[in-house]
């Protein structure tokens, strides 16, 4: 068994492990020089084949599914083809109407999970081809699968995912990429840039970890809280649902993730002093749509703080405004409207690790979950 080197915790060992997850997951399956991304290898899936597909459907089970959320966007941002995610405990009981020219993408950190190998395979029994993505060789969701891209992130103990899920990403993107070069659906010298910017991801990466310092004043200043609201629109909003899971998962506290845009429907009659908000604000100033979806945000911020909200946000760096409304501010480096949900998810993972600390919890096995789960 792994041991935990100089960290106290397992979790806490892989949520430092990120940056070389991230080298390992993208770096061999990229040529920079060729501006090419090489997975043909893995999916098995003709290009001519993968080329006819009308419909990706993305199944997974807790952190895994945010991951299958984030990978929508990416998809059809890059190929310009629908995606749709389901629980894959659900999947099965609305009988989908999926089949050939579909690709179901399976996603499990364990590559065990019970309700994700059932819902694999439904979608086979249907005609339509798979793809798993596992961080464990030769586990079950892998061999039944067409294809398998593994996520290179190395064991992980800690029940809370963490590396595998900031991997289960960067490899979403990867395919999302090698479907949009074999369709054409990318200009090469965009496929360049976007290629640039993942291979800077892990030393963006290893620059947030910085914060961990100020992820552990967060949680002494506000581990008396029992209930948090996460915040985050488009491509952010599973980002803010994963910092909510875990948040829950290891320090037992109830905390929601919820699209920002969707509060006024409800969720603003509990905004108060009582209630942080976790804000999920960066920008990408170069993609119209993401500055529009910042400037909601940060409108957003300042009507909560009319309510006597208590705000952490995540600002990208250099924002002044964001940290003018927000009573504390973590700023992550500047990356792409698709690539910066990786960067966004670290801090998030050190505040529910400290979270749980500051309350004298077993981080690394929380009460009641298991790593994987085996059975519905």
């Amino acid at each position: 068994m792994p041991d935990q080197n100089k960290f106290p915790h397992f979790m806490l060992k892989e949520i430092f492990e990120q940056p070389q997850a991230l080298k390992n997951t993208i770096a061999p399956r990229i040529s920079l020089q060729d501006v090419e991304v090489r997975i043909g290898n893995e999916i098995r899936i003709i290009p001519a084949e993968l080329r006819s597909m009308r419909r990706i459907n993305i199944v997974a089970s807790g952190t895994s599914r945010h991951a299958g959320m984030a990978g929508q966007y990416m998809f059809q941002e890059l190929v310009h083809i629908f995606a749709d995610v389901d629980y894959a405990s659900e999947f099965e009981y609305r009988n989908p109407p999926i089949g050939p020219e579909e690709l179901t993408i399976s996603i499990t950190q364990s590559g065990e999970t019970a309700d994700t190998m059932a819902a694999q395979r439904l979608a086979r029994q249907k005609g339509s081809r798979t793809i798993a993505i596992s961080n464990v060789v030769n586990s079950t969701v892998a061999t039944e699968a067409d294809g398998v891209l593994y996520t290179h992130a190395g064991p992980e103990i800690s029940i809370a995912s963490t590396k595998a899920f900031t991997a289960q990403m960067a490899v979403l993107f990867l395919l999302a990429a090698y479907m949009a070069q074999g369709r054409e659906s990318i200009p090469k010298d965009a496929l360049r840039t976007w290629l640039d910017e993942l291979t800077a991801l892990p030393e963006k990466a290893d620059v947030v970890l910085q914060c961990s310092d100020t992820c552990r004043q967060l949680a002494d200043n506000f581990h008396r809280f029992e209930d948090f609201l996460f915040l985050g629109r488009a491509i952010h909003y599973p980002i803010a649902m994963d910092g909510a899971l875990k948040l829950k998962e290891v320090s037992y506290v109830h905390a929601e993730g919820y699209p920002a845009g969707e509060t006024k429907h409800g969720p603003n009659a509990l905004i108060d002093a009582t209630l942080p908000i976790v804000m999920i604000a960066t920008c990408d100033h170069k993609d119209p749509g993401s500055v529009l979806r910042y400037e909601k945000s940060v409108a957003d911020m300042r009507g909560f703080k009319k309510q006597s909200a208590r705000i952490i946000a995540l600002a990208s760096e250099g924002d002044t405004a964001v940290s003018a409304i927000a009573d504390h501010t973590i700023f992550i480096p500047r990356a792409p409207e698709l690539l910066a949900p990786i960067l966004e998810m670290i801090p998030l993972q050190l505040f529910a690790y400290h979270f749980a600390v500051r309350k004298g919890l077993d981080v690394d096995r929380p009460r009641n979950l298991v790593k994987s789960v085996t059975q519905e």
